[in-house]
């Protein structure tokens, strides 16, 4: 377990952004079935998934069978790009508790440190250019503060950020009253962010690394939210050789490896998965050590930025141009 100012996180998480379209119900409650079955109790989430509401209903037949309490789950979701703005903060987290049908959420993170035109159908509105219409500078500040009033309101135990940068974090922190619990970024062997994940320690931030694996599915994914959506190269640590020998030194799958890796540094991995054996394996990653010398070997695997694939960039047309653009 890690601590999330003072609570218990479960050390490592449930992605559920895995591109099932809403009309897929019953795949996506096979999915949230067997990852409670197999023992997660951190599910990650948010508005823009389009998923909440098959989540929430999922959650409550496990309720209501008396197999699962609410107070056993964790549940974390996000306030949208279309939401990061003052007005918008109370309008979202209602949306989001109606979907999730309960009456608080363990965690809210603000998704992204910038704001798009908002739009009461979550789709993004384009100008002429194709390009997705932002709004202005964001204040930081202003939004934090919604968010603590969400936790006032006893809509939300916890609240943190993601995606955002060490002087963003800094901005939130300097006028917090509430501060961040938790940083969630793109974390995996290629792109291990030392110093974000340093700073954010020292300030007793919990940081959760979503993408652990590298997203393989990356690209079927994007296709389900954008019609003319181009494939991008992605990062091929599931057949990294120098995993693969670590791997077979622990007797262990490469992502039990990578997993580990990340929960030993600190971090805690989300990954994902629609295959039972697999969220069984990704699971099951505290019963063996990494030795000093494996850890020295995979850091040494870091890449940078070029092995980023979230970027926002392939389904948010010129979200680049924001001043505020974190990457």
């Amino acid at each position: 377990m890690f601590l999330l100012n003072g609570s218990k996180l479960p050390s490592i998480g449930f992605g559920t952004n895995t591109g099932v379209p809403t009309e897929k119900d019953g795949e996506l409650e096979k999915i949230i079935d067997s990852a409670i079955e197999t023992g997660y109790r951190h599910i990650d989430t948010a508005l823009v998934y389009r998923n909440e509401k098959i989540i929430g209903n999922t959650l409550q037949k496990w309720f209501k069978s008396g197999k699962l309490k609410r107070e056993e789950i964790f549940i974390t979701t996000k306030l949208p790009i279309f939401g990061v703005h003052p007005t918008r903060v109370d309008y979202c987290i209602k949306q989001s508790l109606s979907n999730l049908q309960v009456e608080c959420i363990d965690l809210y993170l603000v998704h992204f440190p910038l704001g798009c035109k908002f739009h009461e159908s979550t789709v993004f509105e384009r100008n002429e250019n194709g390009d997705v219409v932002m709004e202005g500078p964001t204040d930081h500040s202003a939004i934090w503060k919604k968010m603590e009033e969400q936790v006032d309101l006893g809509r939300v135990r916890y609240i943190g950020l993601s995606n955002y940068t060490i002087p963003q974090i800094s901005i939130v922190i300097k006028s917090a009253r509430i501060k961040p619990a938790c940083l969630q970024v793109e974390i995996h062997p290629y792109l291990q962010q030392p110093d974000l994940v340093e700073f954010c320690h020292k300030n007793e931030i919990t940081v959760v690394g979503f993408s652990p694996l590298g997203a393989p599915d990356y690209n079927s994914r994007m296709r389900t939210y954008v019609s003319d959506y181009k494939d991008q190269q992605l990062p091929d640590m599931l057949g990294n050789e120098v995993i693969q020998c670590i791997a077979k030194k622990h007797s262990k799958s490469v992502a039990q490896i990578i997993l580990r890796f990340l929960v030993q540094n600190g971090v805690v991995p989300i990954p994902k998965s629609r295959n039972p054996q697999r969220m069984r394996e990704n699971f099951n990653v505290f019963h063996f050590v990494l030795d000093e010398d494996d850890v020295n070997i995979l850091r040494t695997l870091e890449v940078g930025e070029e092995a980023r694939t979230s970027t926002f960039r392939n389904f948010m047309k010129g979200i680049e141009k924001h001043p505020d653009y974190p990457f």
